[in-house]
């Protein structure tokens, strides 16, 4: 059975950072595309980045340069570092994973992935 915890989410002032960790357990991660998603009250589920099988990664515009996918095949885990944080990267944050194959640039989708997580807190105060 597929099961997906993240943690690391928190309260912090703009400009800070954390750094998001989703355990996964029922499946191993090597063969899984994965990724990360938000939802901000009144608005729907955002891909903000994802990891193919292959390493590749993508972002969404909006944290470019700013957050880092990231996968450990051994230890089962993706985390998402999230640095100079802004008052609009307040959200709920999901880990996703799918077995299926699919192009780097259907990583975002959340049509994309069965599997989900219960989501971790970020709020960023300015």
């Amino acid at each position: 059975q597929v099961q997906l915890v993240e943690s690391g989410g928190d309260s912090v002032q703009a400009g800070g950072s954390l750094r998001l960790s989703c355990a996964a357990s029922g499946f191993t991660t090597d063969r899984y595309y994965m990724a990360w998603f938000r939802q901000a009250p009144g608005k729907e589920r955002e891909g903000v980045a994802g990891i193919h099988r292959d390493g590749s990664t993508m972002y969404a515009d909006s944290v470019k340069g700013r957050f880092t996918i990231s996968k450990d095949n051994a230890k089962n885990t993706l985390d998402l570092q999230m640095n100079s944080l802004k008052p609009e990267d307040t959200a709920m944050y999901y880990c996703a994973a799918d077995p299926r194959w699919r192009s780097r640039i259907f990583l975002l989708q959340t049509d994309q992935y069965n599997d989900w997580g219960q989501g971790t807190q970020v709020t960023v105060s300015s």
